[in-house]
């Protein structure tokens, strides 16, 4: 009988594959986005010290309130607005994009197309 590995395990496993090709650095960190069913999180971490400089998600009572519903392309949007603003408050301009193995699709996009519109190069 065939059986097929979840889809969270190939996602790991993708994201493994990803994480051993990129790394942030003290003058470029990573962006590291994940999305769960009902909300999505986005930090920009310093993988040489093992710290994350900013963060933003939709669980944060802030932006939970703003919005209507935490699971859909504009909550994603308000997330990359709010983790760029921050970014570049903290003098963060460019990173690397690491989208955790998730599809370039929806709200990975989204999120990454409003961190871009409101400063952060990548």
């Amino acid at each position: 009988m065939i059986t097929k590995a979840s889809r969270s395990k190939i996602r790991v496993k993708k994201h493994m594959k990803m994480r051993n090709k990129l790394q942030g650095t003290t003058e470029r960190p990573r962006l590291a986005v994940y999305r769960s069913e009902k909300h999505i999180y986005a930090q920009i971490i310093d993988d040489t010290k093992g710290s994350t400089l900013v963060s933003a998600s939709t669980v944060e009572k802030e932006l939970a309130k703003a919005l209507e519903a935490t699971s859909n392309v504009d909550a994603a949007k308000a997330v990359g607005e709010a983790v760029a603003k921050k970014a570049l408050a903290k003098g963060i301009n460019e990173v690397v994009f690491d989208r955790g193995g998730f599809l370039y699709h929806g709200r990975v996009k989204a999120l990454a197309d409003a961190a871009r519109a409101a400063g952060l190069q990548f």
